[in-house]
């Protein structure tokens, strides 16, 4: 151990005496005792009041020089390529914006972490080859000029295509950002929404742990690695799941988090240290925290700090101060660093400015990120490694600037300053042309980069579009008894689809694949019973009997558990939906994922996953049970939710259905199952569920298309013919089509109206196809284009049309273009409220008077009932015309 003194201590032979003792205990015992030492007078300080109130450790290198792996391979043909990678990506970046389009791009993040990569693809990241499916990476979104600047080098990338980095419209164009929707090949994970990146690699750690303890796939000692910013570290998302990486103890998974000390607008924590903030949060959450702060030219300077007056420094100056000096070059760090203390003055008396400046952060020292990472994949827990940088590094005028981030562009005497450091063989007069520099397929440069990567199992990133084993999927008798019908039993939809997944996962061919995911409300939708069947997954199975193990449904963890339980955590259960849904690509193992939960805390808690979800082209069901804003009484406001079909019709490869029976959601199902695991398209389901029981008739003969596409006649309105006859078009959806089918024979008894019943199955999807249909024929305007599904169901029928859902106007206003007749819209506008169902649906004018009356009125409007006849119905039903507006402002 080196014998020093510390600058502050009020005991030096106290302090030796209790260093010596230690080091005493760690020759001649190890470790583990000392550990165990050190713990022991730990507990007994907490319980005499005296204890370390913190996480951190000293503002060091977590690994000592001594301690280091040593970097194998060639470190200065590595140096060689990461300059050229430099070089290219800045130049893609520029050239991007060289013209009146501002296209945009950034610069500045991958130059503070281009080290960060190029070790990990120099000699980490395992890419897919022979049986194994490679690690998986998530990039950071705005260090995407990088990766495509290898990728170019690799010969995977074009020159034309780096010429049109972000310009994808004609096709032949890199995206802004990883995007597996826009490059399918290429990108595995979309990261750029920052936060989202963080959670979705904690969970699909977690799942490939999940498929490895069910023995579905081996365990192939693959690694799930997160680059990050640590601005982004402020998104609830990336620090939201730390706890659960830390208890599962996912030693599957690295974060390495940039730690430029600057975010988009200016310092992370200018007046403080972000490294050691991160280091407290993920210590605290069970992670092994691997600190790379100080580059190796900083290491004879912390030999020679014999009273620990450098490490008192480094420990006041806050990251303010750090951006500064890297800024301001090395006669000001000398003088406001180093010249705080006469002793720290005097230790670099004999360095020049320019030996000052060079002193490295350790996230730029490939030796130190090297032995980081080789201690992170040999951890027995999730590892993150907080490695300190400098934002815009070697970019001259941008470097540590507070605008670093904005930078598209670099003027020409830092282009040369640029060019000089890194030696890229280009003239001044070719600077001004930004072209990129390739040294050839057969130079030095390429032979070691292809070596390094053969080596690794080849190029990445890289992504699996389809796995190599198809499924079968059953057929739609498989629900045959929802087909015929629930008799005199009444139950809900979500009750019927419990019992549906309990058939499918029945079913020889795809049950083991199936994956429940509920975030604690099992039983709130009648999944208990599951619990004994499947089994809830546990890492550790279950260590203790359950209070209720006596009972028939007890709750029962297991290694091998079918379920994922995930807590009340809609993010989460959201991000291990999506490792599951995508796992088809991920792992070569197709999973059928069910994540069912209330669907108020659904997409508006996790819309942008959502997204995510829909750029990874997931392949799964969502299900938001206790839908609708009237079905789910007694709760209020919260809990309500008059919207979500809405917000799930702005992802485009979401399709989503309201259905109302359950031979409707069996078709439902089955043909999802068809379209996403047997067809193979890039869609996801949004399925909504209720609580309401009720009775189940059996499906009308011929309504499988209607149900598909999103509307069928469900009853024809008995009544007179002619044209004196008065007739309307009723549509519904949800529990609320009941109520609709109850107005039709209000209005035949009561006032001799007949009434067409439509069940609409999906507002969205009819949207969609209206759309497409109104796109071809102004395209189009020579070939004779097919009139739209909601065309081809109302243009022949009689009267006016009137539509009532339990959402939001807008959800069944959506067709409004295709519907012909006067149409008329009920949904449920404003704020939910805590009540019985038919006061609430009274209360949101969409109950079957309130439709009644919206028929008659309409009627009125056409000439065929007089004003008298709307009022009479506005006093027999009891409807108040004075009564509040839903919508209150």
């Amino acid at each position: 151990m080196q014998k020093r003194n510390f600058f502050d201590d009020v005991d030096p032979a106290e302090t030796r005496e209790w260093l010596e003792a230690l080091e005493s205990v760690l020759e001649r015992e190890g470790p583990e005792r000392a550990t165990w030492l050190l713990e022991t007078l730990t507990n007994e300080a907490q319980e005499q009041g005296a204890i370390r109130t913190h996480l951190n450790t000293p503002y060091l290198n977590t690994i000592a020089p001594k301690d280091e792996a040593p970097i194998p391979g060639d470190i200065y043909m590595e140096r060689r390529i990461r300059s050229l990678i430099r070089w290219n990506a800045l130049a893609m970046v520029a050239k991007a914006n060289m013209n009146d389009d501002e296209l945009g791009g950034h610069i500045a993040s991958f130059a503070s972490s281009a080290t960060l990569y190029d070790i990990g693809f120099s000699h980490f990241f395992h890419a897919p080859h022979d049986d194994n499916p490679g690690d998986l990476v998530y990039y950071q979104g705005h260090s995407a000029p990088g990766i495509y600047a290898r990728a170019y080098l690799e010969g995977r990338i074009s020159e034309d295509q780096m010429d049109n980095f972000r310009r994808e419209v004609d096709g032949e164009g890199l995206s802004s950002y990883p995007h597996p929707w826009l490059m399918p090949d290429f990108w595995q994970f979309p990261t750029v929404s920052m936060g989202l990146g963080p959670m979705q690699a904690i969970y699909q750690a977690y799942v490939m742990k999940y498929l490895q303890n069910r023995e579905l796939i081996p365990d192939r000692k693959r690694k799930v690695w997160a680059f990050l910013g640590d601005g982004e570290m402020d998104e609830p998302e990336s620090l939201g799941a730390l706890s659960m990486a830390g208890r599962e103890q996912l030693d599957n998974l690295v974060f390495v988090v940039n730690c430029n000390l600057q975010r988009l607008d200016g310092p992370v924590r200018g007046n403080g240290k972000i490294i050691q903030e991160l280091e407290s949060l993920f210590r605290g959450a069970g992670w092994n925290v691997i600190k790379v702060v100080w580059g190796r030219l900083w290491d004879p300077l912390l030999e020679k700090d014999s009273e620990g007056l450098l490490r008192r420094r480094m420990e006041e100056a806050v990251d303010g101060e750090y951006q500064a000096y890297k800024k301001e070059g090395g006669a000001y760090t000398r003088e406001h660093f180093f010249g705080k203390y006469p002793e720290l003055k005097k230790m670099v008396e004999h360095m020049s400015d320019e030996d000052v400046y060079r002193l490295n952060r350790g996230g730029h020292d490939p030796f130190k990120v090297y032995a980081a990472y080789h201690q992170a994949v040999n951890s027995d827990k999730p590892t993150v490694i907080l490695a300190k940088t400098v934002k815009g590094y070697a970019t001259g005028a941008g470097e540590a600037v507070n605008k670093a981030h904005q930078m598209k562009k670099m003027d020409l005497d830092s282009l040369k300053e640029f060019r000089d450091r890194f030696d890229i063989p280009l003239d001044d007069e070719q600077l001004k042309e930004l072209p990129y520099y390739h040294p050839g397929a057969d130079s030095p440069e390429m032979r070691y980069m292809n070596e390094q990567r053969e080596k690794l199992g080849g190029y990445m990133p890289v992504r699996r579009r389809e796995a190599s084993q198809s499924l079968t999927v059953p057929e739609l008798d498989i629900f045959q008894n929802f087909l015929e019908g629930s008799g005199e039993r009444e139950l809900s939809t979500t009750m019927a689809f419990v019992r549906m997944l309990s058939a499918l996962i029945k079913d020889k061919n795809v049950g083991k694949r199936v994956v429940p995911i509920v975030p604690d409300e099992a039983r709130t939708f009648g999944m208990e019973g599951m619990f004994r069947q499947l089994g809830i997954y546990s890492s550790k199975g279950q260590q203790y009997e359950p209070e209720d193990s006596g009972q028939m449904m007890f709750y029962r963890e297991d290694k091998k558990g079918q379920i994922l339980e995930e807590g009340i955590n809609e993010a989460g259960a959201m991000s291990a939906w999506i490792a599951a849904a995508t796992s088809y690509s991920v792992h070569d193992f197709t999973l059928i994922p069910f994540f069912i939960y209330y669907s108020m805390f659904g997409f508006q808690r996790t819309g942008d996953f959502w997204w995510a979800a829909g750029d990874s082209q997931a392949r799964g069901f969502l299900l938001g049970g206790t839908a609708g804003r009237t079905t789910l009484n007694g709760e209020g406001l919260q809990h309500q939710d008059g919207h979500s079909h809405v917000l799930a019709s702005t992802v485009p490869n979401c399709v989503s259905y309201d259905p109302t029976y359950a031979y409707e959601l069996a078709v439902i199902l089955q043909d999802g199952l068809r379209r996403m695991y047997q067809d193979h398209e890039n869609v996801y389901y949004y399925l909504t569920l209720m609580n309401e029981n009720y009775q189940h008739g059996a499906m009308p003969k011929g309504a499988e298309e209607g149900i598909r596409k999103g509307m069928y006649l469900l009853r024809e309105g008995k009544g007179k013919s002619g044209k004196k006859a008065k007739r309307v078009q009723l549509l519904g959806s949800g529990t609320i089509l009941r109520e609709v089918e109850a107005a039709a024979e209000l209005l035949r008894e009561d006032f001799g109206v007949a009434a067409d019943v439509w069940s609409v199955t999906s507002f969205n999807e009819l949207r969609r196809e209206g759309l497409r249909a109104d796109r071809d024929r102004m395209l189009k305007p020579d070939m004779k284009v097919a009139p739209t599904w909601v065309e081809q169901c109302l243009d022949k029928r009689q009267g006016p049309v009137i539509a009532s859902t339990d959402y939001i106007k807008a959800y069944a206003d959506q067709i409004r273009p295709w519907v012909k007749a006067p149409y008329t819209v009920l949904g449920t506008d404003g704020y939910g409220r805590s009540d019985s169902r038919a006061k609430l649906r009274s209360f949101f004018e969409v109950d079957r008077y309130f439709v009644t009356l919206a028929a008659l009125s309409a009627l009125r409007d056409q000439g065929e009932v007089d004003a008298a006849t709307v009022k009479e119905a506005i006093k027999k039903y009891g409807i108040d015309p004075e009564k509040p507006y839903p919508v209150t402002h």
